[in-house]
Parts: structure tokens; C-alpha cells; sequence
């Protein structure tokens, strides 16, 4: 059976309060109801942004994401399928590389601006190659003159 990595929504620390969503991040069966009981746990997704404990006056607000790092890498390791949110939230913390890159004319701009590795063409990986191996020679060759 088919096991995923999706959110199941549960009712905020501070009781069920409508509109304001709290989610755990689970581990279940393909087929089972959003709420129904999970296989695993693995954290918790507070979408509603909140200043943290002890912030200054003028912090920002963040989203809070807690996960089990290595409980869920297990669990993409043995073949579970993360749903495209739970996707976008692992490769925020990066775990997961990111399924959609940005695109347009200031794609460059933006990739450099982002904090998780960009994908290589196979152009990029030979040049990439290429580079390395002319490093490695002038490396060989300051050794050897020293």
C-alpha cells in the first residue's frame, strides 16, 4: 500500500478555533480520510504567522515548521510520497530539493536569492567537470613545484 507524507489538521495548542488552522505533518495510508488516525507523526505546520517568544517589537512574523528531520528522511528513503505542501515544506528546511523553480526574466536574480541548491543540465555538470579537472591539475602542479 502507498504511504504518504501529508498534513492533517488538528485544532490549535490553544483549543479548536475556526480560521485558525494548525496542522501535523503524518505518515498514512494513500487511501485513509485526512483526519483519520496516522501511522506516524512526524511534526507539526503552523501556517498563521506569529512574532516568536522573546522577540523584539519590530521582529517579523514567522510561520512555525516543526519536523522529525530524521524520521522523515526514513521515510522518503523507504518510498513515501510527500503531497506537493508537505513537499514545499521539506525543501524549505531542506530536506527535499524544490519541485517547481522559479521562472522568468529575472530568473537569475531569484535563483541566487534562494536558499536551496538550483537543478544541473547535463551542459552544466560536463562544464562543471571540465572545471574541476583544470583545478585539480593546477593544484598537482603547485604541490609538486613546492
Amino acid at each position: 500500500m502507498v504511504l504518504k507524507l501529508r498534513l492533517s489538521r488538528v485544532s490549535t495548542p490553544g483549543g479548536a478555533r475556526r480560521h485558525h488552522p494548525c496542522y501535523n505533518v503524518v505518515l498514512a495510508h494513500a487511501r485513509t480520510a485526512r483526519d483519520s488516525k496516522p501511522l506516524e507523526v512526524l511534526g507539526t505546520y503552523n501556517p498563521i504567522p506569529e512574532l516568536p517568544v522573546g522577540a523584539e517589537p519590530g521582529a517579523r512574523k514567522q510561520k512555525e515548521i516543526k519536523i522529525d528531520v530524521s524520521r522523515a528522511r526514513y521515510w522518503l528513503g523507504v518510498g513515501a510520497q510527500p503531497s506537493d505542501t508537505v513537499w514545499r515544506l521539506l525543501s524549505m528546511i531542506g530536506l527535499l530539493e524544490p519541485r517547481y523553480l522559479p521562472t522568468g526574466p529575472q530568473t537569475e536574480k531569484a535563483l541566487k536569492a534562494v536558499r536551496f541548491p538550483t537543478h544541473k543540465t547535463a551542459e552544466s555538470s560536463q562544464n562543471n567537470g571540465s572545471v574541476t579537472k583544470a583545478i585539480r591539475a593546477k593544484q598537482a602542479k603547485s604541490q609538486n613545484v613546492a
